[in-house]
């Protein structure tokens, strides 16, 4: 397992802008039809100049970052808080960091600290995950 010392830097992951095309196939894969991620319209009635990504879009952005980097099998535990919306056109880079070793349930891990931030800086998603090592 590389990058398992603590402070190491994960392999950021940088994804694509968001488009309406991304908000409408994840709404058909997830379920998640809410209007105010689909409808413009809806979107405005509600205050907001447009439609805008589904927070659970960035938490599986977030799982792919950690499953790129390890295997889904040596995954734990993963959380994290919702803290900024993300925008249509914003670009999404999901980064973390190794904070701690850990003994989780018998079982050798490490806690990683993990984000998704907007080119701006803004962090959207701040969580962490367990790893078994």
């Amino acid at each position: 397992m590389s990058n398992t010392s603590i402070g190491s830097k994960l392999p950021e992951l940088t994804l694509k802008p968001i488009n309406r095309t991304t908000l409408a196939l994840y709404a058909g894969a997830s379920g998640d039809h809410n209007p105010i991620h689909i409808d413009i319209d809806f979107a405005k009635k509600a205050g907001m100049d447009d439609v805008f990504a589904h927070g659970m879009l960035s938490m599986a952005y977030l799982g792919r970052f950690l499953t790129n980097w390890q295997s889904q099998s040596k995954l734990r535990h993963f959380s994290n808080k919702f803290t900024a919306i993300t925008n249509l056109h914003d670009v999404i880079t999901c980064s973390g960091e190794v904070v701690a070793e850990l003994e989780h349930n018998g079982e050798q891990c490490l806690k990683v600290a993990i984000q998704a931030t907007k080119a701006d800086g803004t962090p959207t998603l701040l969580g962490e995950a367990i790893v078994a090592l």
